[in-house]
């Protein structure tokens, strides 16, 4: 598995991307999903990174600053085909290493409330997230969980 920063030009990350998002509009309220889309992606101060295994792309996700020494993990997902290979652990180290590299002092993220994410909120008890209000620009949403870790 190769895992590098992306410039969301490749259509294979395109379509897992646009799919993720389709997914969670499906599954929470427009007023509870935020997850961003290519154009938010895109924006100065996102850093994607996509995992791989020669061309097929395995999973993704991204950092941003929400504030100064404080940033944010969005918009991580495997691919279908990957899942329980390990692909979200390692691109949610390679966020956290750059994190640290960064000299941020704490990580946060957003993830679903519904069972559907069970595995995510795993992931982040896993890497020593642990539960926290609102953070940044979100609001208290019972369809939310929020998630912080000190680095």
């Amino acid at each position: 598995m190769r895992i590098t920063l992306d410039d969301l030009t490749d259509p294979a990350v395109v379509a897992l991307l646009e799919g993720h998002v389709s997914q969670l509009r499906s599954i929470s309220p427009p007023e509870s999903t935020h997850a961003l889309d290519l154009d938010g992606l895109r924006a100065p101060g996102v850093s994607v990174w996509v995992a791989r295994d020669g061309e097929a792309v395995l999973g993704c996700g991204a950092l941003t600053e929400v504030g100064p020494g404080h940033g944010e993990v969005k918009s991580m997902r495997t691919a279908p085909d990957a899942r329980r290979r390990g692909v979200a652990r390692a691109v949610l180290g390679e966020i956290l290493a750059e994190a640290r590299r960064r000299g941020l002092t704490r990580v946060s993220l957003e993830t679903g409330s519904d069972d559907f994410f069970a595995p995510a909120r795993a992931l982040y008890a896993a890497h020593g997230f642990t539960e926290c209000g609102p953070f940044g620009s979100y609001r208290l949403d019972p369809h939310s969980t929020f998630l912080t870790l000190a680095l």
